[in-house]
């Protein structure tokens, strides 16, 4: 009798030990299978870098940072004169220049904008085109590459030399080359060629060759340090010296700011030895230097206006 309910027992045990070692053996095709199906649902991407810098200028000079579609910015940008003029005038706060400039993203990739100056009552219009984002993941790029194409006409009226229209015009390329190392960090490398249609002289180039390194680096969750350096070749400088009694002598432009970001816009206050905030001016015309205290006082504002439902 015993050994007829054990093997009751045994056999209503049956299916149990069945299902189990069943369950067991299935357990390791069953998670592969949804290793595969969570595989197939998140697909590997592609993460962008985004804020290399806090604004599309590093000080005087274009970052790879553009306006977004539909996005407007309205720009305005000040220099005062000289710190050496003297008390008399207040140390250059009697005098200044300004520029005003509208900027816009046609898309995500390209950005168009126009600007005046008080400078030599300049007019300007630039594009700037994303070419390569910074990127990790499925694409991995180092680096963010964008183009600048600029314009400048020149409005003065005084040199008797700008008779034709095309000799108050030149044009700069650039092609921006920007790492962000890190959240604090971030580099940009800026080759440069400026085509003027008139020179000083018969021995300057119409061609100006130049590179710009530009740095920033944040120094809190609002407040950034940015320096901006141009090395400017020219070929035949030592030529005009020697044929010209007193030549206009001119030097690289080394600009260092400062961006606070206050709510929707962005103010940078700076220091630099160019009075000049457009490429042909700051970059071919700086004429004073950091040495003899011929530094200017100055400062950007930009503010934004979206366009997008979105």
């Amino acid at each position: 009798m015993h050994l007829i309910i054990k093997d009751m027992k045994i056999n209503s045990l049956k299916p149990v030990l069945i299902l189990g070692i069943m369950v067991v053996y299935a357990l390791p095709c069953w998670s592969q299978d949804l290793d595969s199906l969570l595989e197939k649902a998140i697909k590997p991407q592609t993460v962008y870098t985004s804020a290399t810098f806090k604004s599309t200028r590093i000080v005087n000079g274009h970052s790879v940072e553009q306006m977004k579609k539909k996005q407007l910015d309205f720009r305005i940008s000040h220099r005062f004169g000289d710190i050496n003029s003297g008390s008399y005038n207040l140390y250059g706060l009697d005098n200044g220049l300004i520029h005003f400039a509208l900027e816009y993203g046609l898309t995500d990739w390209l950005e168009m904008g126009i600007g005046r100056s008080t400078y030599q009552k300049t007019f300007d219009g630039f594009a700037k085109v994303s070419i390569l984002k910074q990127s990790s993941g499925v694409r991995n790029m180092p680096v963010h590459i964008s183009y600048l194409f600029s314009t400048e006409y020149i409005s003065l009226n005084t040199d008797t030399l700008m008779t034709n229209p095309y000799s108050r015009m030149s044009y700069i390329h650039q092609i921006l080359i920007a790492r962000k190392f890190n959240e604090n960090l971030s580099l940009q490398l800026t080759p440069t060629v400026i085509h003027r249609n008139l020179v000083p002289t018969e021995l300057d180039k119409n061609d100006l060759f130049a590179l710009g390194l530009g740095g920033r680096y944040k120094l809190s969750k609002r407040i950034a340090l940015n320096v901006e350096y141009y090395y400017v070749y020219r070929a035949n400088e030592k030529a005009i010296s020697l044929s010209i009694p007193t030549p206009v002598k001119y030097y690289n432009p080394l600009s260092i700011g400062i961006d606070i970001e206050t709510g929707g816009h962005v103010f940078q206050i700076m220091l630099t030895n160019s009075q000049a905030m457009r490429e042909g001016g700051f970059i071919g015309k700086t004429t004073e230097t950091w040495s003899n205290m011929g530094i200017h006082l100055g400062f950007n504002i930009s503010r934004v206006f979206s366009f997008s439902k979105q």
